[in-house]
């Protein structure tokens, strides 16, 4: 069981919705108002110490859209931090490059949606 985010956690998850990318914007135009299987999906969400891109409560999915930093080992080492620390909640968590949104989101969905019960 984990508890709820440390206060600081929420002015930067409002930051970050403030200044989505545009990989983000793309994948948010197409989670919203339910338009997957009903699944409700909040942008930039606290969940524990970390900050979803896009989390389903319901189905405990979160969905990451990685930019070109995490491809720095010092990322790469948080990104498996913040997974493991998240998947021992029950979460699934699922990754996409900020170029596989863009270039071919048609192929991301039905991936995401496979994920919901």
């Amino acid at each position: 069981m984990f508890y709820g985010a440390p206060p600081y956690i929420f002015k930067r998850a409002r930051i970050l919705r403030k200044t989505m990318t545009p990989a983000e914007k793309m994948l948010w135009e197409r989670l919203r108002r339910k338009q997957l299987k009903g699944y409700k999906f909040r942008r930039q969400h606290p969940v524990a110490n970390y900050i979803a891109d896009f989390y389903c409560h319901r189905a405990k999915l979160i969905v990451e859209i990685d930019g070109s930093y995490h491809h720095q080992e010092d990322q790469k080492y948080r990104d498996t931090e913040k997974s493991s620390d998240l998947q021992s909640f029950g979460i699934t968590i699922i990754r996409f490059t900020n170029e596989e949104v863009i270039g071919n989101i048609e192929k991301v969905l039905p991936n995401i949606n496979s994920h919901l019960p």
